[in-house]
């Protein structure tokens, strides 16, 4: 299990984005060299958690919570099948494409260790807007990728520290619960009778996605599908 790329963007202008100066970073592509990696602070205040990478949008993108994004090479194997098109490291906007971990698979507050210092632990999957759909320009891409229910990981930084490409990933710990990455996908877009079940994740889950669940149970109990 290791990183094949970590992956920077820098501001860009486009006509597709819904940020007021119609800047983005998801554009993000490999670079060479150590990238240091940090909590950036609260969503809405703080963006990325890798130096030298944009976030624009920071009213749903980034901060503690969502610091870093990592997407499984295999998945974006599978895009390139079902699209017909090549797909480069960086091409869903990730900032880490890994090989040999079904990142989706994950548990929530799982923490991987990345390289030599870095800590991260798994907080939720990545929910797909119209920046994304215009990035890859593919028609009901926001419906297909939902769809698929493989959304890649967000992470928030445990212990800072430098990464690069070909840096080991090690799992150091697996909470003991089955909340994955998957599931949290689903019970926030298309089943949220499976909202309940989040819940077994306490408090390592993204606030937001906590707050949904603990409203639905609150509005309407704690049974949930299976």
């Amino acid at each position: 299990m290791k990183l094949l790329s970590v992956n920077l963007g820098r501001p860009k202008a486009v006509p597709y984005t819904g940020q007021r100066d119609g800047l983005t970073g998801i554009d993000k592509r490999p670079v060479d060299g150590p990238v240091r990696v940090a909590a950036p602070g609260p969503k809405s205040v703080g963006g990325s958690g890798l130096a030298g990478d944009a976030v624009c949008e920071t009213r749903h993108h980034g901060g503690d919570d969502q610091a870093v994004y990592a997407v499984a090479r295999e998945d974006l194997d599978e895009w390139e099948r079902a699209l017909g098109r090549t797909l480069s490291n960086g091409s869903f906007g990730e900032n880490l494409t890994t090989e040999g971990i079904d990142v989706s698979g994950a548990l929530i507050g799982e923490r991987w260790a990345v390289g030599p210092e870095v800590v991260l632990e798994v907080t939720s999957g990545r929910i797909p807007c119209r920046t994304f759909q215009g990035h890859l320009e593919e028609k009901g891409w926001i419906k297909r990728f939902t769809e698929r229910g493989a959304p890649g990981a967000y992470f928030r930084v445990i212990t800072p520290g430098e990464v690069r490409a070909g840096d080991a990933v090690r799992i150091v710990h697996r909470p003991d619960h089955e909340v994955t990455v998957a599931l949290q996908f689903r019970a926030v877009t298309t089943e949220r009778d499976l909202l309940p079940r989040l819940l077994a994740a306490h408090e390592a889950l993204h606030p937001e996605a906590l707050a949904k669940a603990r409203a639905h149970v609150e509005k309407y109990g704690a049974t949930a599908q299976v």
